[in-house]
């Protein structure tokens, strides 16, 4: 275990190499040293710590080699989540959670990049990747993610615009990049915006700060992933090779870094494409009461 004071060319930072083997977010690996959940070379662990493909790493009493880290390939799963799930891992009050329907993995965990609503469905990215997670949810991204929303109440040019230029919420100026209004006519008028930031309720609290409700809301794209329309409410699919690097080209790293997929990787791939393709997929759960687990 090394201090970065202590070395001329340190090694890489503790929370890094354990974000990337799976574990976590940087900021959830950064709270489990402080916690006392990562030992080094028998050590109790602190903020700060550098470490190397020699050192022994535990993290809850169970060995993460650093070295096998380091290598381990970077996957994504899109999911297109319905209304009713949350995005926590488990939920005091019984409701189902996005990660219920995830595939399992060997080793590590899924971490969700950004969160959505209860209330809110669409597009949602996991990555087995806490570095690519962290880089994709880092506000200096600048990474759009582009909504449908369904708008109850009369919205005209001037509102548009006034969205566009930037509204104060409690938390700081907001805005969309772009508005354009979508399918259909009446009350419930549907429109297509776009926003820069991952900031909690942001375009349902920009519509509501202009005195209209939103009564639906759905992710459609996150930078270039789009949902494709085989993908049915409730399945996932897992991004291929070129759609992870060009991920991670977004994310600021390196795409040459991006480990290929094996053969047998690549048939269950294709396999799984081709059930969603033909509707014998996951089969979608439908919520008459969204908090009744069926």
């Amino acid at each position: 275990m090394r201090k970065e004071e202590d070395q001329a060319q340190p090694d890489e930072k503790l929370q890094k190499v354990l974000a990337r083997a799976g574990l976590g977010s940087r900021r959830e690996m950064e709270r489990a040293i402080s916690d006392g959940r990562v030992r080094v070379n028998g050590e109790l662990a602190k903020l700060g710590d550098r470490v190397g493909e020699s050192d022994r790493i535990s993290f809850d009493g169970r060995r993460v080699s650093a070295d096998q880290a380091v290598r381990e390939r970077p996957r994504v799963l899109l999911y297109n989540k319905p209304e009713g799930e949350i995005c926590s891992r488990k939920d005091p009050e019984g409701r189902r959670t996005v990660y219920e329907r995830l595939p399992k993995l060997k080793s590590g965990r899924w971490i969700s990049i950004g969160r959505l609503d209860f209330n809110t469905s669409g597009l949602l990215l996991f990555t087995n990747d806490g570095d690519l997670a962290n880089k994709l949810m880092h506000p200096s991204s600048n990474i759009d993610r582009e909504y449908l929303v369904r708008i109850q109440g009369e919205v005209d040019e001037g509102m548009c615009e006034r969205l566009r230029e930037g509204v104060m919420l409690e938390d700081g100026m907001a805005r969309f990049t772009d508005i354009v209004e979508g399918p259909g006519e009446g009350k419930n008028r549907w429109f297509y915006c776009v926003v820069m930031e991952g900031r909690n309720r942001e375009v349902r609290r920009l519509w509501e700060s202009q005195g209209v409700n939103v009564s639906r809301l759905k992710r459609v794209r996150y930078g270039n992933i789009f949902i494709p329309s085989h993908v049915r409410v409730g399945q996932w699919i897992e991004l291929n090779d070129k759609e992870v690097s060009e991920l991670a080209v977004t994310a600021g790293l390196d795409a040459t870094d991006r480990l290929l997929q094996t053969k047998s990787e690549r048939e269950y791939q294709r396999r799984h494409q081709k059930r969603l393709r033909a509707g014998k997929g996951q089969r979608p759960h439908h919520f008459s009461n969204p908090n009744k687990r069926k």
